[in-house]
């Protein structure tokens, strides 16, 4: 890369700085303590909290690759895509008419983009630290599962219309839970479970083959608890995106498990199916919640969404070269001159839509380009590699990745700062791993 031959000057004329401060020496585990802070707090702080946390380990990055010997950037293909997608948002909001609001949205773009690639460089120098990613995404996870039990107990009020109960029977309405994400909302909480069960799964197979069968099974039972805690937040996407969930751990599972214990891999998937089935016809709330799904405009909350979905289809065609500008403040400003009389909305609640609105054609294309070329590879590596650890931690990323893009077809909250810093984060550990498979190659 370009920037790396200016890296390789700076480092020769700050080498000194390096060489005598043991602080600098030690300037990775101050980059840790930053990344791993963003995941622990996620749960109670804000998005401006967590924005400043994450800018502390993108600006410690900066420094140590400006002073370290040798240091330097060294992107996957798949990266290249994601460079793409960054150059292009830039001219979009070069050419926005909402400029001032336009920059927030993008400086919240810069700051994700800023911490994947300080993770990424971190876990490409410390792959082994991996689980600890991994564990403090699930401590969060664990954590919001948690309070999510004691809201659906406590049976906590709506803060806001969350489901539509114009034709539910009493014993068909669910106590949707919503944890302690902010702003309080079960989507929000639902599609935080969809993007960080997954680590909890990774690590119970982790210990499992590392032979901790205790720990194994207790981290286990911490996933099948968050599991049973997403059904509560009421979340149809997350219902959606938690059946990939299963899906992609019942496709990696017959990896391991299909030459040598066929019929019991088979008996033991036939039994999960069957459990969850049980539970679905057994509980109305539940039932009545999923069937509503397919209740297309009979719902309101789907025909609400329809009804964006067409107002932000024609904001994109009035705008398909550039979009309107990045960000969610601009997107409802310019949503106004569009929106159905009644349908206020707040995104366009489908991440590949309110990709094309804010940023164009071009940007979509780039997105989807970085999603389908990172998926495919990973899905390669889990296929054909042999490293069980390795292929446990990509095949948790790819999961995670996957079913949060299904999620997004029917919901925007991938872009809150708790999902997005999950999401990178998976991204993070599938390139740290490709890219020290390719180094062992060469």
């Amino acid at each position: 890369m370009m920037f790396n031959n200016l890296f390789k000057y700076t480092q020769k004329k700050l080498n000194f700085l390096y060489e005598n401060s043991l602080l600098l020496q030690n300037i990775d585990r101050l980059i840790f303590v930053f990344l791993i802070a963003v995941f622990l707090l996620s749960t109670v702080m804000s998005s401006e909290i967590l924005g400043i946390v994450a800018l502390c380990a993108i600006i410690l990055t900066i420094f140590r690759v400006l002073i370290t010997p040798e240091d330097k950037f060294e992107p996957n293909k798949f990266e290249l895509w994601l460079l793409a997608y960054f150059m292009i948002v830039i001219v979009s909001l070069a050419g926005s008419t909402l400029f001032a609001l336009s920059l927030k949205g993008f400086i919240k773009t810069f700051t994700y983009l800023g911490f994947y690639v300080s993770l990424v460089h971190y876990l490409k120098n410390h792959k082994y630290h991996i689980p600890y990613i991994l564990g403090a995404i699930g401590v969060g996870v664990t954590f919001e599962s948690i309070i999510g039990l004691m809201q659906n107990f406590a049976h906590v009020d709506e803060i806001s219309t969350w489901q539509d109960v114009s034709n539910l029977n009493p014993e068909q309405v669910m106590t949707r839970v919503y944890g302690t994400l902010l702003p309080l909302n079960p989507n929000l909480l639902g599609g935080y479970f969809v993007a960080g069960i997954s680590s909890l799964f990774g690590l119970s197979a982790m210990f499992l083959t590392d032979g901790y069968k205790d720990r194994a099974v207790i981290f286990l039972i911490l996933a099948l608890i968050s599991v049973g805690v997403l059904f509560m937040t009421g979340c149809r996407g997350a219902y959606l995106g938690c059946m990939v969930i299963f899906a992609g751990l019942f496709l990696v599972g017959a990896k391991f498990l299909w030459n040598k214990y066929k019929k019991l891999f088979i008996t033991f998937v036939a039994s999960i199916f069957a459990i969850a089935m049980t539970a679905m016809f057994s509980l109305a709330s539940l039932r009545a919640r999923f069937a509503s799904i397919f209740a297309m405009r009979q719902d309101s909350s789907n025909s609400f969404r329809f009804n964006v979905y067409q107002s932000s289809l024609q904001m994109f065609k009035d705008n398909w070269l550039l979009g309107i500008g990045v960000g969610n403040k601009n997107f409802r400003e310019i949503y106004g001159l569009y929106m159905r009389t009644g349908f206020d909305a707040l995104s366009a609640y489908n991440i590949f839509l309110e990709t094309a609105v804010e940023s164009g054609i071009f940007a979509l294309i780039a997105f989807l380009g970085f999603i389908i070329t990172m998926l495919k590879r990973g899905i390669s590596f889990i296929i054909n590699s042999d490293n069980t650890r390795d292929v446990i931690f990509v095949s948790a990323a790819v999961i995670s990745i996957s079913a949060l893009m299904v999620h997004g077809l029917v919901d925007t909250v991938f872009f809150r700062p708790q999902i997005q810093f999950i999401f990178w984060a998976m991204v993070a550990v599938i390139s740290a791993i490709l890219n020290k498979e390719i180094s062992n190659e060469v």
